[in-house]
């Protein structure tokens, strides 16, 4: 059943401000900058000084998943410039000492089950990546960015064929940020 008018208001904390062109939602905010492009042909999209309200007449079901979506992914942009996102992993190595490092935009493993080829993968700018003991702590402003580099960590160590039970080397995530309530 279609509804006539769907709106859904967002607004935003004090000292984050909001630009919107032509899809493109930039947000800045204590911490930093970071942007999203959100666009669909039917919803308009209305900036006032501090709200920001996403509205579609004769919303269909489509319409309404993609404005929630909107809603959802605009309100992680306003807890990244504000909080940010904090991702932890946690190193475990029982057969073999492992040395994990960062160089500059580079995250290394060596030694990890006695190979003798360090595994790497370059970490993208926008995301810092720390490591604290045995604890990898991974930050940024935006939350998929820093999910998919905390993910790519916890790939590097990934052994297809062997038995999780007994070989439990490896980087595993210990601890996401938790999803935002309404």
């Amino acid at each position: 059943m279609k509804q006539e008018i769907l709106e859904e208001t967002i607004e935003f904390p004090q000292g984050v401000s909001l630009t919107v062109d032509k899809g493109l939602f930039k947000v800045s905010g204590p911490k930093g900058e970071t942007s999203k492009k959100l666009y669909h042909p039917k919803i308009q999209i209305i900036n006032d000084e501090n709200t920001v309200t996403f509205s579609v007449k004769k919303a269909t079901k489509k319409e309404k998943k993609i404005i929630y979506s909107f809603v959802a992914h605009l309100k992680n942009l306003l807890v990244g410039v504000t909080e940010g996102f904090t991702y932890k992993l946690k190193i475990c190595s029982g057969h073999f000492p492992m040395n994990v490092t960062v160089k500059g935009d580079l995250f290394e493993i060596k030694n990890f089950i006695g190979e003798k080829v360090p595994r790497s993968f370059k970490i993208p700018q926008k995301v810092t990546v720390k490591i604290d003991g045995s604890e990898v702590i991974v930050q940024g402003l935006n939350k998929e960015e820093t999910g998919q580099v905390a993910a790519e960590i916890e790939q590097l160590t990934k052994r297809p064929g062997f038995d999780k039970r007994i070989f439990q080397d490896g980087i595993y995530i210990t601890e996401k940020p938790k999803k935002q309530e309404n």
